[in-house]
């Protein structure tokens, strides 16, 4: 149905980057290389040079970092939902008007929400009242 495309090398960088970055091995080696720049202080008399070598180093890592996480998150959000629109799409009596909802607007969303927030709180008080709430009803329109 679907072909295997070959990953790019952005997305091969980015999900390598992920994945080490995430690692305690990477974390303690931050908390390492801090340490040195700490002790190295004295070195360099405490110098504005000094300085700027971690404040500039730090701050272009995490500039990268913001946007191969963010690519990362993207992906895997695109790809949940995708997931989750193929499981209603194969469930029988599951409504396909939920499919791709993350492309409605907010108040259209509102809308939805609310519809399957009252039929929560319906299956809710039926519990409360010794029923069971298994069975599969409708969704009120708002």
């Amino acid at each position: 149905m679907y072909s295997v495309k070959t990953k790019s090398r952005f997305t091969q960088v980015s999900k390598w980057t992920a994945h080490i970055t995430g690692r305690p091995r990477t974390f303690g080696l931050a908390v390492g290389v801090i340490f040195l720049w700490m002790i190295s202080g004295p070195l360099f008399g405490w110098s504005d040079t000094w300085q700027l070598v971690i404040n500039t180093s730090t701050t272009i890592i995490t500039f990268l970092m913001v946007f191969l996480i963010q690519n990362t998150q993207t992906r895997d959000s695109e790809a949940i939902q995708i997931k989750l629109d193929e499981l209603i799409r194969a469930t029988q009596g599951a409504h396909n008007a939920l499919l791709d909802l993350e492309e409605l607007e907010e108040d259209e969303l509102d809308q939805i929400r609310a519809t399957y927030q009252r039929l929560s709180e319906r299956a809710r008080e039926a519990i409360r009242h010794g029923l069971v709430d298994t069975d599969n009803p409708e969704p009120e329109a708002s």
